[in-house]
């Protein structure tokens, strides 16, 4: 009996630890497996969406070209003389500007968004302490005031599109 036993030990553990090391060859296969497949679905939806957060980058950088001081007073003329007409009507339209690309923030990282909204405030707050300058009192001196603001300094917009430019090259 216990030469039996004995017996069927010498038989069983050789067959135990053949199985084990299938089992442990098959799990680590299916593993690989699985990271293969991961990789590959996240190489397919990078591949997608890179082109779409390429397109969003251009959209905010097109939307801070837009409201770039210069070009905005450029584009957007006065209805009337008065000098809080024109502000609200800029202001309008960099609202307009922003609300139309709010969709872009998903494809954006937030630190590039939250530039980009920090620009478009800076802006809106730039119009703002110029309309209420005393030397200020027509729609034609609140542009003049606005770009000669802007000979001195730069827009707020451009530091926006240095930073969009520089997330952009880290793309590749």
């Amino acid at each position: 009996m216990e030469l039996d036993i004995l017996g069927l030990l010498l038989y069983s553990i050789p067959a135990i630890v053949t199985g084990a090391i299938a089992f442990l060859f098959f799990r680590e296969h299916v593993e690989n497996e699985n990271r293969r497949r991961d990789f590959l679905i996240q190489k397919d939806l990078q591949k997608d969406a890179l082109p779409m957060r390429l397109q969003a980058y251009e959209r905010m950088s097109l939307f801070l070209e837009r409201i770039k001081p210069s070009k905005l007073l450029l584009r957007v003329n006065p209805n009337s003389s008065k000098k809080e007409d024109y502000e609200s009507l800029l202001i309008a339209n960099i609202e307009q500007e922003f609300d139309h690309n709010l969709a872009q923030q998903i494809y954006v990282t937030d630190q590039c968004w939250n530039i980009t909204a920090t620009a478009k405030n800076a802006t809106i707050q730039m119009i703002r302490k110029t309309t209420i300058s005393e030397d200020v009192d027509s729609a034609d001196k609140l542009r003049e005031a606005i770009l000669t603001n802007m000979v001195d300094k730069r827009s707020p917009s451009d530091a926006a599109l240095s930073f969009i430019k520089e997330e952009v090259s880290n793309l590749w």
